[in-house]
């Protein structure tokens, strides 16, 4: 089940995919919810190839902050 709706979304790169490499793509870049439980336990919740939302180790992903003209592009690429 997706959470997409009621989440804060933030934009990481895949600098990882060890054993994901048909669910994520080196150096894309994708969204993230925020999960407080999951960070706990160093993962992030990242809405994946499938378009659904799935637990991955945080060391995958690195945070970037674009410009809000490149974020609004990006985010709107995604829908």
């Amino acid at each position: 089940m997706t959470i997409r709706g009621r989440l804060k979304t933030s934009l990481l790169v895949c600098v990882r995919n060890d054993g994901y490499s048909a669910a994520l793509e080196r150096r894309k870049i994708y969204r993230a919810l925020s999960d407080p439980k999951a960070a706990k336990h160093d993962q992030v919740r990242v809405i994946d190839e499938s378009g659904e939302d799935y637990l991955y180790p945080a060391a995958f992903f690195v945070p970037i902050d674009l410009p809000s003209t490149a974020r609004r592009a990006v985010l709107a690429a995604a829908e």
